[in-house]
């Protein structure tokens, strides 16, 4: 299930309904045209019900100093999405959701024009609530923020957003008001 860490990062490719079809190192799997491949992205909520957005760090390969939800990233080949997105928020914000649930799913292919890589991917959506204190790592994020959807609204007009950003959030909405309600505005 884990990669090599001497190794290359190896995704599952999956086919249009999410089955796995194999395998790809990551670099290639984003290299245009893009490989259909599994990934994750995960919202997470303070109990006020603001979303937790990440700043990613400049050192980043794909998509550096963007603005994103809270965490995404892609499953080893075997591991489960959910255990993926668990894993990955301990390692990139240095906490575990005190609550993560299934959000769906989504399908999409965007296209990076400023790195050339592209992002096909079958995303499996999570949102939950994170009550403990972020110690982000550095390497992953450079800045943190919680905020409402006005503040989003305002941070994404004029800010930078990683292009996958609003099509997962639009597709984890559902899943996002089951965990923050329907008072929170999402």
């Amino acid at each position: 299930m884990a990669n090599n860490p001497a190794g290359p990062i190896m995704l599952e490719l999956v086919d249009e309904h999410g089955v796995t079809i194999g395998t790809a190192e990551k670099l290639s799997a984003h290299q245009a045209p893009g490989r259909l491949h599994r990934a994750f992205s995960v919202f997470l909520f303070d109990t006020g019900g603001r979303l937790l957005l990440q700043r990613r760090a400049l050192e980043k390969y794909h998509s550096p100093g963007v603005w994103s939800n809270t965490c995404c990233g892609h499953p080893y080949p075997g591991e489960p999405p959910f255990a993926a997105a668990a894993r990955r928020v301990g390692e990139e914000l240095g906490v575990a959701p005190a609550l993560m649930a299934e959000a769906g799913t989504v399908r999409y292919n965007h296209p990076d024009p400023a790195s050339g890589l592209v992002e096909q991917e079958f995303n499996h959506l999570f949102a939950g609530v994170v009550a403990s204190p972020l110690r982000p790592d550095p390497s992953e994020v450079t800045e943190t923020v919680f905020v409402t959807p006005q503040e989003l609204k305002e941070r994404h007009a004029e800010g930078v957003f990683s292009a996958w950003f609003m099509t997962v959030l639009d597709a984890a909405r559902p899943g996002i008001r089951k965990v923050t309600g329907t008072a929170a505005g999402w």
